[in-house]
């Protein structure tokens, strides 16, 4: 069997204004391009209400770093109270979306993820030999690594979020 370990677990919140379809892109698109993850979407769930929505959404991301080693991350969205605004920027009307956002992320480093160790019987108790004295350094590297895109990933979002959250007045909810 595999040997994930969680090393990262994180969320992010905004209330207020945001553009739901950029931002969902945006995030999409950060973490394949940024991370070199290949994100799939699990679930995506919406709940109508009379005026407002909520959404939750699945995602998990992957990569493979070496033979050995793969990043996996999963990502919840929970978004509500959403629902449509309308701004005034630079004399234009912009849609927008207002509502909570909320993101969590979970990030594990996946050790033998292809069962090397597992092939034969008599390799399995040789995994914890190979991963304590032989690649310890390579461990920590990748942990490093997790880590700080995990992080990035996070950070950036907040920072998109709270730059829409400054973009103009509400003139029409």
């Amino acid at each position: 069997m595999s040997d994930p370990e969680t090393l990262y677990a994180s969320k992010i919140k905004h209330t207020g204004p945001f553009e739901f379809k950029e931002f969902y892109r945006w995030c999409y698109d950060f973490l394949g391009e940024e991370t070199k993850l290949k994100v799939t979407e699990d679930r995506y769930i919406e709940k109508q209400g009379p005026e407002v929505k909520g959404l939750d959404i699945f995602w998990t991301g992957s990569r493979e770093i070496t033979h050995y080693f793969k990043f996996e991350v999963k990502i919840q969205w929970k978004i509500l109270g959403m629902k449509d605004i309308e701004i005034q920027k630079e004399g234009q009307k912009i849609k927008m979306q207002t509502g909570s956002c909320e993101i969590k992320l979970k990030g594990t480093l996946v050790r033998d993820y292809k069962h090397q160790f597992e092939e034969a019987n008599w390799k399995t108790p040789f995994r914890d030999i190979y991963n304590k004295w032989v690649i310890p350094a390579r461990i920590e590297e990748f942990e490093d690594k997790l880590i700080a895109d995990c992080n990035n990933f996070l950070d950036q979002a907040k920072a998109y979020l709270e730059l829409e959250g400054q973009r103009g007045g509400v003139i029409q909810i």
